[in-house]
């Protein structure tokens, strides 16, 4: 599961909005807002965040245990 919480602030520390990302990985600012609430991105998607985002440690942000949002 997605910490969404720590994805948000890379988003916002990259001076990106949802929306932004959402186009860069090829999907609707809808369906971005909608895998947010789930916490669930598919692998494509999660390489093209850290490439484009400058991810530095993605372990802990797309494959974090026990994150409750």
């Amino acid at each position: 599961m997605v910490n969404t919480d720590k994805l948000r602030g890379i988003i916002a520390e990259n001076k990106k909005s949802q929306s932004d990302v959402a186009r860069m990985i090829g999907i609707t600012p809808k369906t971005f807002y909608l895998r947010m609430e789930k916490g669930i991105f598919g692998s494509d998607e999660i390489e093209i965040m850290i490439e484009k985002l400058h991810i530095e440690n993605p372990m802990e942000i797309f494959f974090a245990q026990g994150i409750t949002q």
